[in-house]
């Protein structure tokens, strides 16, 4: 059930509640803080993580980010969880258990979004 309707930001097409959640999911989580012109506070410390190491402290930093940016900049869901999954092929994707707070609450609450595409 759709609530509202939201703008695509590349195609300018009208898309759903879902569709527009995770696409505000991944530019708050791809958009490095201090870039937003009007809006230095907003964007995750997750950019400054991508290229680093990946072992368990650096994966617990990029949770840690991704949680509080959208804590703070995804008012419509609650975070319950976030894990991260790299593809054979490099991608790297963020998994998100998140019920939404604004509206229909029957929908699953999972998201998963492309942070980084592989290099082909």
């Amino acid at each position: 059930m759709t609530t509202y309707l939201g703008m695509h930001a590349i195609a300018g097409t009208a898309i759903g509640d879902r569709d527009h959640i995770m696409q505000s999911v991944r530019d708050i989580l791809t958009t490095p803080i201090g870039t937003r012109v009007m809006r230095r506070n907003y964007g995750s410390l997750l950019p400054e993580l991508i290229d680093q190491p990946l072992h368990g402290a650096t994966l617990l930093r990029a949770m840690s980010a991704s949680v509080a940016a959208l804590v703070r900049w995804e008012p419509r869901i609650r975070v319950q969880r976030v894990s991260f999954e790299v593809s054979a092929q490099g991608s790297l994707y963020i998994d998100i258990d998140a019920p939404r707070v604004d509206g229909p609450r029957l929908e699953a609450g999972a998201y998963r979004v492309l942070l980084r595409e592989a290099n082909a």
